[in-house]
């Protein structure tokens, strides 16, 4: 991920535990309690699904305004899932829990040359997410310690692969980490126009194909409709 211009501030990097939201609901007192009952034991409940974007008006609004690309686009990912409640459960293990808020995750290039990850809550306040992004992902740049709000919030991966243009990014199962993840790569321009390919990976048990869909039409509305 591109890290660029001189904005920093100083914030604890502590996980505090101390506002834990993370708890274990009954799947049968649940919208997807058959879903769960499906995919709990799936080799591979993961879906994949590839749309792509016109990120025009975030190109512009990056330029004019100096912001990092990938945080306006987390942010309107955040945006888009923020409404919507399957974002709010998960498979954790042979468990569903309940969320009561939404972290954005990303990865970050670290001083030592490797990745770092950064989750960062997510409201839908613009300037307090742009402080944050700002602030956290170049202290964990720095510190090369990732900051884990998995525990607290329902966490949206992301990575940005800025060396190549992507058609599809996905596969990635291991049975532990079943949270929702968005991969890109290198945005591409057609005329006056720029668009991004983006992957968006999720969990079965947490929702299904229409939603998904529903999903990225969201990030694209958010995107279209961005006003800073």
């Amino acid at each position: 991920m591109l890290f660029y211009g001189l904005f920093f501030l100083t914030l604890p990097l502590s996980n505090d535990r101390n506002n834990e939201t993370m708890r274990e609901v009954n799947p049968q007192e649940t919208p997807r309690s058959r879903q769960f009952e499906i995919w709990k034991n799936a080799p591979n409940p993961m879906l994949t699904f590839v749309k792509r974007l016109d990120v025009t008006l975030l190109i512009r609004i990056s330029k004019r305004k100096h912001l990092k690309f990938n945080m306006l686009l987390c942010y309107c990912i955040g945006k888009a899932a923020l409404e919507q409640k399957e974002f709010y459960l998960l498979p954790v293990g042979d468990k569903l829990m309940q969320f009561d808020k939404i972290a954005i995750n990303s990865q970050v290039m670290n001083h030592a040359g490797d990745v770092s990850s950064c989750d960062i809550e997510f409201s839908g306040d613009f300037e307090s997410y742009c402080r944050d992004y700002m602030a956290y992902t170049s202290a964990v740049a720095k510190s090369c310690v990732d900051r884990d709000m998995s525990n607290e919030c329902m966490v949206i991966g992301t990575s940005a692969v800025i060396d190549t243009e992507l058609e599809y990014g996905g596969g990635m199962y291991s049975g532990i980490f079943n949270n929702p993840f968005i991969i890109w790569g290198r945005y591409a321009r057609c005329w006056f126009k720029y668009y991004l390919n983006i992957s968006f990976q999720f969990h079965h048990t947490q929702m299904d194909g229409a939603h998904a869909a529903r999903f990225l039409e969201r990030v694209q509305r958010e995107i279209d409709n961005l006003k800073i």
